[in-house]
């Protein structure tokens, strides 16, 4: 097959995703990193239709682009109102770009319904539009919308309408499920017949509505259709697009369409990271190929066939598109997931000894108390230190004391009352035995500082770790307030960054121990590089 081009929509489309909206800038970096990736077509949005899409057509001019098109995407013209005389597709004409993507209707329910005009109207909106454009210097996508529901309804006049748009001068036919709730067998029974009316080059463009976007796509690219249009990690509304994450690996690795090098592939879970960082959205972990937990192995029988053969249990090599594997330590654990943890940190732990079963025991029961190591690296490389026989700790926990209190501001009826927390900590460091106090904002912040005030003394570079993120999980919502709690914690020294985990019936146990963990590792770190030591 040839080489099937490649269309991002991301940046028009993606953004009808709840909760996105990309800034300026925010577009013209994402426009770089998918010429980076080798897309073919990058539509940028919708020009005429709000200032920042008419100010990104304006910046994106001084654009370097090595792969990429730039493409205005724009409506037909309206019912009843010359072509010239539109003001969408004299926006599309205006914008700087040579390829403009103009959406019609091509289901004849839609038109009579929604758009509330004539079947020949709409067909003289399209053609007209096509025209239009072509006589302004510019190629035209048509975007077929609707067209696979206004198939099954009236194949005719959705035929139809594609004509038009080819007899207009459309340079690609885009087939659009737009409701995505077609299947594969329709998807490729509706492009054979598109087929025997039209030669003009197809494309398809689908929402995944009824979870088959990237099985749509591949079917319409095995039916004939050359061009996919997507968004990056699936971004769009309701459902989303077709995730283009999905589609481009499939298209090389597993039907042999080099729709990009291998170079470009390897860059994909980067991209995919950059726009999820763009849109300020927490990642999808389980996304196919570029997930975080994509090539990830839990189950100790999976992990020990992994360590023989990597293709036990795993499809691809996942550095072909820029991911990793990896094996998570819980209470599924088997000895293989300790060992090949021990090694990735670089921990040598004898296959044949106690030491790797005694670690597999010891991680069920600490799961079993509300600890997991899955997403706390940091807690569960502390847990093989302290299994060593050497292992010495660079300080030890004695106790600690939390008060909260709640009182007036001042002593008078009516002033502002205030909650007060104070922590006292004991802490032994080699023989000595530090006592402190601090106070802070909250039961959990008051111990964090009183455990710091306890060790600066002995560690004055643990002044560079701070906290970023804490979070609680209920784990028996049926107990109420005597749940056993997880607390995971990320810390940070500026530079890397590492989660922590501390379990119990009490939040502040819990959280005490997730935090005596996170200066623990990060002191064990600075030994072992010099710092402190």
């Amino acid at each position: 097959m040839s080489k099937v081009q490649l269309y991002d929509t991301t940046l028009r489309d993606g953004t009808q995703k709840e909760g996105v909206s990309f800034s300026v800038v925010d577009k013209l970096n994402i426009a770089q990193k998918l010429d980076e990736l080798g897309i073919h077509f990058i539509e940028g949005g919708y020009p005429g239709s709000n200032p920042k899409d008419d100010e990104f057509f304006q910046k994106a001019k001084k654009l370097t682009l090595a792969n990429s098109v730039l493409v205005a995407f724009g409506n037909t013209r309206r019912a009843k109102v010359k072509a010239e005389a539109d003001t969408n597709l004299q926006a599309l004409a205006n914008a700087g770009v040579k390829v403009a993507t103009i959406v019609g209707k091509s289901s004849d329910l839609q038109v009579t319904r929604v758009l509330k005009t004539t079947l020949e109207e709409n067909l003289s909106m399209i053609a007209d539009s096509v025209a239009y454009l072509k006589s302004k210097g510019l190629s035209v996508i048509f975007d077929a919308e609707h067209f696979f529901d206004g198939f099954k309804h009236n194949p005719d006049y959705s035929l139809r309408c594609l004509t038009a748009a080819a007899e207009a001068g459309a340079s690609c036919l885009a087939l659009c499920d737009t409701n995505g709730g077609t299947l594969p067998g329709e998807i490729a029974d509706a492009i054979g017949a598109v087929k025997k009316v039209t030669s003009v080059p197809l494309g398809i463009h689908v929402h995944d509505d009824s979870g088959l976007a990237v099985a749509n796509s591949l079917a319409a690219v095995n039916a004939g259709v050359t061009q996919v249009q997507g968004t990056i990690n699936g971004y769009g509304e309701r459902c989303g697009n077709a995730n283009l994450c999905s589609i481009i690996p499939n298209l090389k690795l597993k039907m042999g369409i080099d729709c990009i090098t291998d170079e470009q592939l390897s860059r994909l879970a980067e991209v995919s990271h950059f726009v999820n960082e763009a849109a300020n959205l927490a990642p999808d972990t389980s996304l196919p190929y570029v997930g975080a937990s994509a090539f990830s192995h839990k189950g100790g029988l999976h992990v020990s066939a992994t360590m023989r053969w990597n293709e036990s249990y795993q499809h691809i090599d996942p550095s072909k598109v820029g991911n990793r594997q990896k094996v998570v330590v819980s209470e599924l654990s088997g000895k293989g997931n300790i060992l090949y943890k021990a090694k990735e940190l670089g921990l040598n732990l004898p296959p044949e000894g106690k030491e790797a079963k005694k670690l597999v025991e010891q991680v069920k029961l600490m799961e079993s108390r509300g600890f997991q190591y899955e997403n706390a690296e940091a807690s569960f490389e502390l847990l093989i230190q302290r299994a060593r026989p050497d292992y010495q700790s660079p300080f030890e926990l004695v106790d600690f004391m939390v008060v909260v209190e709640k009182r007036r501001r001042a002593p008078v009826k009516g002033s502002p009352e205030e909650i007060l927390s104070e922590a006292m900590v004991k802490v032994r460091v080699g023989k000595e035995v530090m006592h402190t106090v601090a106070e802070g904002n909250g039961p959990v912040n008051a111990l964090d500082q009183a455990l710091r005030k306890s060790l600066l003394r002995f560690y004055p570079s643990i002044a560079e770790v701070r906290l970023v993120d804490y979070k609680v999980r209920i784990l028996e919502e049926t107990v109420g307030t005597g749940a056993q709690v997880r607390v995971l914690i990320e810390s940070t020294d500026g530079v890397d960054e590492w989660h922590t985990v501390g379990g119990s019936t009490n939040i502040i146990e819990a959280s005490w121990l997730a935090l005596a963990d996170s200066l623990e590792y990060w002191l064990l770190k600075q030994k072992g590089g010099g710092k402190d030591g």
